[in-house]
């Protein structure tokens, strides 16, 4: 009996396929002749030439590769594989024939429609029920595989009936027998083979599509992943799919293992776990071009040597995408019932799509129907696109499926017949240009640290050698004096001594003998001649003196010349500051120009999205031609991407220049994050890289104007996800636009600050923090301004608050009079309820709805003349929903019936 439901696979495989590899199977080039057009015994004529196959082109699969950036054509290759007998058919088909008959050597399938009467088809391979799983993938998936490598996208697709051997062709582990490997993991093992995963990478995704949901197979409770187009090119993109870098070849395949594990399968007649659910396995692989010159030659004069050396890295990026299509099934023969029929109808009704999807494409129809199932639209590169696909079409031997084996064929004939335009992806790899610039900024510091450390060191040792020099000069200076004046002073001490002695004696001979006059006359000049001796040793003493003073004057040229030695090397420090002070300006130069790209391209961006034919500044040109010297394209045929920008700079330098000192600098950073705040895609990643911080601290710490503006801006759109909502509260963004309200008088600042403040109302969990905060009273503060932007922003805010608290007060968990009332909000909504503004009197009379539906706030608004507002706002709205609002919350309200029987009002 059929399974009334699907249910999870247990990671186990299904039917297996048993074959041998036989002496017969060789390698068949997938450079063949193109294919033929179908040959049939019977019908050959009543084909007619617009039936036939399309000629294999050049870039087909299994040819060289193409490098034209237009795409060259490749024809959709087509292998046919036959299943072996099962038991089951072993038994029940004895009697019979196959109904297929294989012609390997020709590429050729008979099918049998009776004992005389046969149809032939020729396929791009034919592989019979021996052929081996390597063999397999040589002929159908390596040459896609080699194109991925290669930078192209690749797909290869299995289809046919339930129970043929789909699954088994494309995912067997070969966990047992290595031989049984599927094509799945022989293409990752070449692709694992053909990276260096130091500088590539290799990722992967895991998809099913049930019920024309799109569920991640490696995050299950991710069970609902959106299908993004991209308008201009048509690629299409799955931003909520888990994506796993790919390491090793066991990771890989615990990762098949986690995702086989919640497939879903269920058991039918024709096949004891059919998938009821298509697999699509994506792997992206990003390479880098190994010895490639890339010349880069700067047309401006006045470019840095610094960004003359740059060279970046060529990076290929391919994308192979494998899918297991669910089986076709008839429901009289698959048993299907219940849930499981209600599966079977959404996979016939995909593979149906697909089919006619694949008919448009062959006859060259105008129109592609590809929008009518999720799987085309996952496939539309595929078929018609630009990836190089290999199909393989999995049929049985049994005649008792015979319609469903022609169906397979047929389908097969078909795809042969589409053609891909096949395009090289290749890019520059600007996040290494960057890397390089900061490795050799960082080279540049550490060198001239280095430089600066020395050079102060030896300065530092000139100064204290000279200080010891001229210190031991002045002490043997003093020393030597010390000791002169010491030996004059006692030679001269002892010559007075001896001659008062002697002038006594002969004081004493003279009173004796006066007869010896004439010898004291001799002894007197013997006294001269003594005493100008000793003049003489003055004047000798006195030259010595001189001597030293000389030495000393000399000591002290000599420190002249030390301190001349040591100016110079300072002026050297000087100059070497200079060059680092020159060499950061560069750099700096670097970074404005940069931003200044950003601001350009997003102004260009404008001019083309308003439609005007706005030629590029020439200095943007200049600049491009200086980082990207390759794209000489016009601006007016591909404009400018703050999303290209994202990727080249990185989202954490942009972020790190709304800290810089130039207020230009600042107010260009904060406009590229605002503009990529816009984008919902890139929102996520600026708050978790610290963006909405950095953007809070900038409104807080900032006097100017236009930051104030865009910052606000930018707050504002991160404010409708609800997450982030939370996380300004947590981080004081409430307060902050606040002050920034009470504080600015231009009115687009104001609009912007509302705007933020009016995304947080909308918050249920917020409610009371953000009244505490005084956010209702910054939104009424900003009513004075008087500017309609300002008052719709306003009002809006005040219709989301209402609106929470009309919620809550259904949900119980609010009692009491609403906050807005208590904030005296009530005066300015009855005043503009009837604003001739179509926005602002849109969301009032909203919120004089919300606000009437909560029963203790009655007594309030006839209090307040809301009454009169909301009876208006019954009869004479222009929108149906708020005007049967406003009616059923009068007739539900009983204070207010009694105030209109009171008036004598009939209502």
């Amino acid at each position: 009996m059929a399974s009334g439901g699907a249910n999870y696979r247990n990671g186990t495989q299904r039917n297996s396929l048993k074959g041998t590899t036989t002496a017969t199977d060789r390698q068949l080039s997938m450079n063949s002749n193109p294919s033929k057009a179908a040959l049939k015994n019977k019908s050959l004529s009543s084909v007619g030439a617009s039936s036939g196959l399309r000629k294999s082109s050049p870039g087909s699969l299994g040819g060289g590769t193409a490098k034209d950036d237009a795409g060259v054509p490749g024809r959709v290759r087509v292998a046919v594989r036959l299943r072996p007998r099962n038991a089951e058919e072993s038994v029940a088909d004895a009697d019979f024939a196959d109904c297929v008959e294989l012609q390997p050597e020709f590429k050729r399938l008979k099918l049998r429609k009776n004992n005389w009467d046969t149809d032939t088809y020729e396929f791009d391979e034919v592989l019979t029920e021996f052929a081996s799983q390597k063999r397999v993938y040589e002929v159908v998936a390596k040459p896609v595989v080699e194109s991925v490598l290669d930078g192209y996208n690749g797909t290869v697709m299995a289809y046919g009936q339930t129970g043929t051997g789909k699954t088994y062709t494309l995912g067997r582990l070969g966990e047992e027998d290595t031989a049984d490997r599927g094509i799945i993991v022989r293409a990752m093992e070449d692709i694992l083979a053909g990276v260096s995963l130091e500088s590539d990478s290799v990722s992967v995704s895991y998809l099913q599509l049930y019920m024309e949901s799109l569920q991640d197979l490696l995050d299950p409770t991710n069970d609902n992943i959106s299908i993004v187009e991209d308008p201009k090119s048509g690629d299409v993109s799955l931003p909520g799919a888990t994506l796993v870098e790919i390491r090793d070849q066991q990771n890989f395949l615990e990762l098949l293992q986690l995702g086989e594990a919640h497939r879903y399968a269920a058991n039918t007649r024709l096949n004891t776990e059919s998938s009821r659910s298509h697999a699509l396995l994506m792997v992206h692989v990003k390479r880098s071009v190994k010895g490639r010159e890339l010349a880069h030659s700067s047309q401006n004069g006045n470019s840095t040597n610094i960004a003359k050396s740059l060279r970046p890295t060529l990076v290929r990026k391919g994308k192979l995408v494998v899918v297991d299509l669910a089986g076709s099934e008839r429901i009289d023969k698959s048993g299907s019932e219940g849930h499981t029929l209600e599966e079977a109808k959404s996979i016939n009704l995909s593979l149906i799509a697909l089919g006619k999807c694949i008919n448009a494409l062959a006859e060259n129809s105008a129109h592609v129907p590809v929008r009518d199932s999720k799987l085309t639209r996952l496939l539309r590169d595929s078929f018609g696109g630009t990836a190089r696909t290999s199909l393989v079409i999995t049929i049985g031997p049994s005649p008792r499926h015979r319609g469903e084996t022609t169906s397979t064929i047929m389908f097969g004939q078909r795809a042969m017949k589409v053609e891909n335009m096949l395009k090289l992806k290749e890019e520059f790899d600007y996040k290494s240009l960057a890397r390089k610039l900061d490795i050799q900024l960082d080279k540049l510091i550490m060198e001239h640290e280095r430089k600066q450390k020395a050079f102060e060191e030896e300065i530092e040792r000139i100064t204290t050698d000279t200080q010891n020099q001229i210190s031991e000069a002045e002490r043997n200076y003093a020393d030597a004096m010390e000791k002169e004046r010491l030996k004059y002073q006692k030679d001269y001490m002892e010559s007075i001594k001896k001659l008062e002695e002697k002038w006594m004696m002969n004081q004493h001979k003279l009173g004796e003998r006066k007869d010896q006059m004439a010898s004291t006359a001799q002894e007197v000049a013997e006294l001269k001649k003594l005493l100008s001796k000793e003049t003489s040793l003055r004047k000798a003493a006195e030259e010595e003196i001189n001597n030293l003073k000389s030495q000393l004057a000399q000591l002290k040229m000599s420190e002249a010349s030390a301190n001349s030695e040591s100016l110079k090397l300072r002026k050297m420090l000087e100059d070497e500051a200079y060059r680092k002070e020159k060499l950061e300006g560069e750099i700096s130069m670097l970074q404005t120009q940069l931003l200044q790209l950003s601001f350009e391209a997003d102004e260009t961006r404008r001019r083309l999205d308003r439609g005007g034919p706005g030629k590029v500044p020439g200095d943007l040109d200049s600049l491009i031609s200086q980082v990207r010297p390759q794209v000489n394209d016009s601006v007016n045929e591909e404009k400018a991407s703050i999303a290209n920008l994202f990727e080249q700079v990185g989202l954490q330098k942009i972020l790190s220049l709304l800290e810089a000192e130039d207020a230009d600098v600042r107010i260009h950073a904060v406009k590229v994050v605002a503009n990529l705040a816009a984008e919902e895609s890139n929102q996520q990643k600026i708050v978790e890289a610290g963006g909405l911080t950095s953007l809070l601290l900038l409104l807080g710490s900032s006097e100017d104007e236009t930051i104030h503006r865009v910052a606000a801006g930018a707050i504002a759109n991160l404010a409708m996800n609800e997450t982030n909502q939370e996380l300004i509260m947590s981080e004081g963004g409430i307060r902050l636009l606040s002050i920034t309200a009470a504080n600015a008088e231009d009115p687009q600042t104001l609009r912007m600050v509302a705007g933020a403040i009016a995304n947080l109302c909308g918050n249920d969990k917020l409610q009371n923090k953000l009244r505490g905060e005084g956010g209702i009273k910054a939104l009424l503060g900003m009513v004075k301004c008087g500017h309609p932007d300002v008052l719709a922003q306003v009002a809006r805010g005040i219709a989301n608050f209402a609106k929470c608290e009309s919620r809550a007060s259904a949900q119980g968990s609010k009692t009491g009079r609403s906050l807005l009332i208590e904030d005296g909000a009530l005066p300015w909504i009855v005043q503009n309820a009837n604003n001739d503004a179509s926005p602002i009197r849109r969301h009032i009379e909203l919120a004089v709805c919300h606000l009437a539906q909560h029963e203790v706030n009655a007594r309030d608004m006839i209090t307040g003349g809301a009454l009169w507002e909301l009876v208006r706002i019954s009869q004479d709205c222009s929108t149906e929903d708020i005007r049967t609002l406003a009616h059923r919350t009068l007739t539900s309200s009983p204070t207010f019936l009694a105030e209109l029987r009171r008036l004598r009002i009939d209502y």
